[in-house]
């Protein structure tokens, strides 16, 4: 059944053994002691054998080839693990989107500059990458999945018409969280529902943010700001037009932190670097709800986006490692762990 088909609320029974399955797979997390272990290793190669332990595949060499390689090994059987445990494809579509609408991005920009888009590709969307390619090659809209279809004809020719690859861009992001919404909405999961919700208002935020730091008019906003989150964008704009303090609007929310975080960096006084970290571990702490639920769709969920979430901190230590980045500055960047 497909994100188009309204569900009824899903039944924690009826995810009895998915939750149990994940629970197991939770000790394989990369936690906060593996983190460590990673950091202070002697050698890049000892560093990726702790990824060994999570159950990732044997890495070659350290390099960004081969980390990605693998991490897109797991990724793909984590989303295959979550489909068929739980029978409700929406759970890991959510998740996917993004990846589907990244590609489009980059394949439509190529189209632009004429270059190769093929090595900044992400194949974890819920189209092959392959074939997305050939169906934006030859026009055949009906293969893509969701509302891509027609989320393509409209980006491309917005961009006909403007002739600026950003602002396509911009309507591919508020179309990907609009599809998130409807999924999430039609999965029968209040869960799933909420996480997308905070995932809005994190992405609001950081256009916000770095809006602010590019110097543009608040006006600006109205192309970019998306619906659907805690916050309004509405409201949003009305702050930013007015002058407002950004830190109040989100005072009784779990983005206080980020949003203060925010407005410091967008006067230049913290790092962008530090104000992501927060809105990402905000984003993160709302998935980890899902440890203290004895069984239901919400481990399966939580699962999914600890996953996503240790994949960054993969990328972040290694690629660190390999730059030489001293264990302390990289602590500097990392995210909080799910487990």
């Amino acid at each position: 059944m497909r994100g188009d088909v309204m569900r009824k609320p899903l039944k924690d029974t009826d995810f009895l053994n998915a939750a149990m399955h994940v629970r197991a797979l939770e000790r394989n997390l990369l936690n906060r002691e593996r983190v460590e272990r990673m950091l202070e290793a002697k050698s890049h190669e000892d560093a990726a054998k702790v990824l060994y332990e999570c159950g990732y595949g044997e890495m070659s060499s350290v390099t960004a080839e081969e980390w990605e390689r693998v991490i897109a090994e797991e990724r793909d059987a984590a989303y295959r693990l979550i489909g068929s445990l739980s029978g409700v494809s929406e759970l890991s579509d959510v998740f996917r989107m993004k990846y589907d609408y990244h590609n489009v991005k980059t394949i439509i920009k190529s189209e632009v500059t004429g270059e190769d888009p093929t090595p900044l590709l992400i194949g974890a969307g819920r189209m092959p990458v392959e074939k997305l390619i050939e169906a934006m090659r030859d026009r055949v809209y009906g293969e893509l999945p969701g509302d891509l279809k027609l989320c393509v004809i409209e980006a491309r020719e917005v961009l006909a018409r403007t002739g600026d690859p950003q602002t396509a861009d911009f309507m591919l992001d508020r179309n990907c969280i609009a599809e998130m919404r409807k999924a999430a909405e039609n999965s029968g999961s209040g869960f799933l529902a909420e996480y997308v919700r905070m995932f809005t208002d994190v992405y609001n935020l950081r256009a916000v943010v770095r809006t602010a730091r590019l110097a543009r008019e608040p006006d600006f906003l109205r192309t970019v700001l998306v619906d659907g989150g805690g916050v309004s964008a509405s409201r949003l704009i009305g702050v930013i037009t007015a002058g407002g303090a950004l830190e109040e609007v989100y005072a009784a929310t779990p983005l206080y932190e980020a949003a203060a975080a925010g407005v410091r960096s967008a006067k230049g006084g913290v790092s962008m670097t530090a104000f992501e970290r927060l809105a990402d571990n905000a984003l993160l702490r709302t998935l980890t709800r899902a440890k203290s639920v004895a069984f239901g769709e919400q481990p399966l969920i939580g699962f999914l986006g600890a996953k996503e979430s240790e994949f960054t901190t993969i990328r972040t230590i290694l690629s660190g490692r390999v730059a030489g980045v001293a264990p302390e500055a990289l602590r500097e960047r990392l995210r909080d762990c799910y487990v």
